[in-house]
């Protein structure tokens, strides 16, 4: 089974219930990729179409005076290209949020990749001859509108929850023997932001379920390794959990772990998950609470969906911490905000603030 991203968004409103129409802005070097997904925007009652350009020169043009809310970007056009225009579209689009559309192959998935670092929110495959069919048009409508979705409250300074303060768990009163990472849409620019500020040695192992395409798992690896300054390797079965090493669920694979007599070692699980997700960070989650207990701490970042929840719920129940990410600085505020609602985090943070507090559960007591 290959990579299945979460389709469902809880509380990802649409545009007509936010009170005006989503805009979207299409940036793509493809008469025929402008044409068909310029129609399948205009076609829908709560999205816009703001634009259709052939250029990235073109829509820095048009941001300069145009709002939008989500933008469609292929990465190698013509000129600057998608990827070269990036950090400028991104500072003019302002609070607008940034799909890629893109082919699965090695360069792409590298250049997918550094343009996920840099800020775009998410990525979809570009469809091949034919492909464009009813589901690939529900999976992209999906995506769009959960990006499109403007958050219901202010943002909030960093290391600071928005709104209404949630009920908070107690951490652990037991050391953070492991780290787990589950993300999702805008996962990797977070992931980004928190292993920048997290100290470079830990002394314990760190597992990530980011919900990508298997062929994507290695550029994110060696980006990781770049970033992070330690190992970073796709997981395999029977790898043995190493400290300040990180390990990556495959595309294909739920990263779970299993008990040896020279201790745990990676377990892939390719059963079907609840969430619908492959990977799924709840069975990551879940065999975090039964391997590790109370030394569990777990990280929810930004994504789409409720994926995390239920394996969030097993580890709060072995005494293990959960850590969420804020609605401020989420892309979409599923996963984390699904955890929020339920009472299960013991912090609602920036992710940089995320990185203080694993440092503090790694090294001391509490978090």
């Amino acid at each position: 089974m290959g990579y299945s991203p979460p389709l469902g968004a809880p509380g990802s409103a649409s545009g007509l219930q936010r009170g005006r129409a989503i805009r979207v802005l299409v940036v793509d070097d493809s008469l025929i990729v402008r044409a068909a997904f310029s129609r399948l925007v205009g076609a829908e009652a709560d999205l816009e179409l703001a634009a259709a350009v052939s250029t990235a020169e073109d829509a820095l043009a048009l941001l300069a005076t145009e709002r939008v809310d989500v933008i469609l970007l292929d990465l190698e056009m013509p000129g600057m290209g998608g990827l070269g225009a990036l950090p400028q579209m991104i500072e003019r689009a302002r609070e607008a949020k940034i799909l890629v559309v893109s082919s699965l192959t090695a360069d792409g998935a590298e250049q997918t990749v550094e343009a996920l670092s840099l800020g775009a929110a998410d990525t979809l495959q570009k469809p091949a001859t034919g492909g464009f069919d009813q589901a690939y048009r529900e999976r992209l409508l999906a995506k769009v509108r959960a990006l499109g979705r403007r958050p219901l409250r202010r943002a909030a300074p960093a290391g600071q929850a928005a709104g209404s303060t949630p009920i908070l768990r107690s951490p652990s009163r037991e050391r953070a023997a492991i780290v787990a990472i589950g993300a999702s849409t805008g996962g990797i620019h977070a992931i980004g932001q928190l292993f920048g500020a997290l100290p470079t040695c830990l002394g314990v192992p760190i597992l990530i379920t980011q919900h990508l395409p298997a062929s994507f798992i290695p550029a994110f690896a060696q980006q990781l390794r770049e970033i992070s300054g330690r190992p970073a390797l796709p997981a395999a079965d029977g790898m043995a959990l190493l400290p300040d090493t990180i390990l990556i669920a495959p595309g294909d694979a739920h990263l779970a772990l299993a008990a040896r007599p020279s201790g745990h070692v990676v377990r892939l699980d390719r059963r079907p998950a609840a969430s619908g997700c492959m990977p799924s960070v709840d069975p990551m989650f879940a065999s975090l609470a039964d391997a590790f207990g109370a030394a569990s701490l777990g990280v929810v970042l930004t994504g789409m969906g409720r994926d995390g929840s239920e394996g969030a719920q097993q580890i709060a129940q072995a005494g293990g911490t959960i850590l969420a990410q804020n609605e401020a600085t989420s892309a979409v505020w599923g996963m984390p905000g699904a955890i929020a609602r339920a009472g299960l985090a013991s912090a609602i943070l920036h992710p940089r603030d995320i990185a203080g507090r694993i440092a503090a559960a790694v090294i001391a007591r509490g978090a």
